[in-house]
């Protein structure tokens, strides 16, 4: 009997120790993992020829999951039905089942990106490729390349870059509707590409910022960049191609009743040429007239009559593309005279103090507009109007350190229903020329002229620009804000003032665009003078 009580009384000691080992001895972990998932097989092996059969298996050494499977996975040639990728969660093999028919004598690629990672960590193996086979052989030759972006400095991510087979089904408008042969992405290496496992033969290669994730090109929401004339493999040749947006074909998208007296139309494309005709009866005073916005592809159709009737119907014109549409009136009450500043505050001594309206405007008596400083004198001005865009522009001489008050006194402005504006005043202020930066820029061997030279924000927003049609080499920017900027040289090949895109179907490339590689510091009162020797 005492030796049980020794044999318990030992057991109760030898039970403590342990508890009091677990208080003492709490584990704080070791190195993290950082070694990505090994395969250790693969059911048919990688790189095998003859397959026959619709499913894949690719066993790891560790658990793994897919993670972003469906922005990471370039299946080439794409197929036509999507295949099932398990795990869903997490597992130690991917399972592909294919659920489509393959094409005969075809090596098809699955580059996984960094879809595969480990379940604890996540650490990535990175770009696994999966090749195989329907014929004897695996195609290994391949077609490599640059890509960049037409007016941004650097190319957007995830480029899809897609070769089409040039044969008797081939056609241009091929791109529009079907899938490309080979394809390959930009992803995990932006502004370069390599289209792989390819056979031998004639390709249209082309480029797209594919947002809809189909295959096709959709002018309304990608970017195309192609290869002039067609591509021939096997080549030795390095590619380059340039992404630009289409301008989509003219069309007219909506025309909607705002309110009693004013209908807006929304439309896609070049409207430069747009006439709007009212076919419904009017009466013999009737009048009407067009505004349009800035920013925005959308015409305002103003009219002086208020119709008793449900619907107006319009015949829409612009150059060889004609719309007859019917619009529902709306019976909100039209908009009352209201004049607003495009901007307030801080004015740089180049820039013109705008006003705009809510309701087209018709005459200005200048006579009834006084700008006067911090010291009531009064300062003259030259008034300007932009009749398209309903914009009085005031330009006069500004001073250092001053303010201003531009007033518009009662029936400065008459607007379109004849309605006059009542007192109201926009305040407007000056900084010192010490303030500003100034930035002197010379080219060395440009390309002929005309050229547009840009000064430019690191978001690529236009601050400053020249114009030089003979042969100018110089460029002086004033009254800079401090902070950084790029120069941005646009080739304008058609001299039409501006930058051009390009179109697929016409094979028009976008006007060249240069970026000097320099990011410029721009300081107050300080003037930076750069040489940019292009080659």
């Amino acid at each position: 009997m005492k030796g049980n009580y020794l044999y318990i009384i030992f057991l109760l000691l030898f039970s403590l120790s342990f508890i009091d080992c677990a208080k003492r001895g709490f584990p704080e972990g070791g190195p993290r993992d950082t070694i990505p998932p090994v395969i250790v097989r693969s059911i048919p092996e990688n790189y095998s020829t003859q397959f026959k059969g619709n499913e894949i298996r690719i066993h790891f050494d560790e658990y793994i999951k897919l993670k972003n499977l469906q922005q990471q996975l370039i299946i080439s040639p794409p197929l036509d039905n999507q295949p099932i990728i398990e795990p869903f969660t997490t597992a130690r093999f991917i399972r592909i089942v294919i659920d489509d028919t393959l094409r005969e004598n075809t090596t098809y690629s699955f580059n996984f990106g960094n879809s595969i990672v480990d379940n604890n960590e996540e650490n990535p193996f990175e770009f696994f490729k999966y090749v195989f086979s329907t014929g004897s052989y695996i195609d290994s030759l391949s077609v490599v390349g640059s890509i960049s972006d037409a007016k941004k400095r650097k190319p957007e991510e995830n480029i899809i870059v897609m070769l089409y087979e040039v044969n008797e089904q081939f056609s241009d408008s091929i791109i529009y509707n079907k899938k490309p042969y080979y394809v390959a992405s930009t992803q995990g290496n932006p502004g370069f590409f390599s289209i792989e496992n390819i056979k031998e033969g004639k390709y249209l290669l082309i480029a797209l910022k594919d947002n809809n994730n189909n295959y096709t090109f959709q002018p309304s929401v990608d970017k195309i960049g192609f290869v002039e004339g067609f591509v021939n493999v096997p080549t030795d040749e390095t590619f380059h191609l340039t992404l630009f947006k289409e301008i989509p074909e003219y069309r007219l998208v909506r025309a909607t009743a705002l309110n009693r007296q004013k209908i807006q139309f929304g439309y896609e494309g070049v409207g430069d040429s747009i006439k709007i005709e009212l076919l419904s009866d009017t009466a013999e005073d009737f009048k009407h007239t067009l505004l349009k916005e800035q920013k925005k592809d959308t015409l305002h159709y103003w009219f002086n009559q208020k119709f008793e009737r449900d619907s107006l119907f319009f015949k829409v014109t612009n150059r060889d593309r004609v719309d007859t549409v019917g619009v529902r009136l709306s019976r909100t009450p039209a908009d009352s005279l209201k004049l607003s500043a495009l901007k307030t505050g801080v004015f740089a001594f180049d820039e013109l103090v705008e006003i705009t309206a809510n309701t087209p405007i018709k005459n200005i008596d200048k006579e009834k507009i006084t700008i006067i400083d911090k010291d009531s004198a009064v300062v003259n001005f030259k008034l300007q109007f932009d009749e398209l865009y309903n914009i009085i522009g005031l330009d006069f001489e500004k001073k250092e350190r001053e303010a201003y008050t531009v007033t518009f006194f009662p029936d400065a402005v008459t607007d379109f229903f004849g309605a006059v504006n009542d007192t109201i005043a926009f305040r407007a202020s000056t900084r010192t020329m010490a303030d500003y930066g100034f930035l002197s820029f010379s080219i060395v061997n440009p390309k002929p002229y005309p050229i547009i030279v840009q000064l430019v924000t690191e978001r690529e927003e236009v601050r400053k620009e020249h114009y030089s049609q003979n042969g100018e080499t110089s460029f002086y920017f004033e009254n800079i804000t401090p902070g950084n900027y790029y120069v941005r040289i646009i080739y304008d090949e058609n001299a039409n003032g501006q930058w051009d895109t390009g179109n697929f179907l016409k094979r028009v490339q976008p006007e060249e665009v240069i970026y000097f590689p320099k990011l410029l510091d721009i300081r107050a009162n300080w003037t930076l003078s750069e040489t940019f020797v292009m080659e």
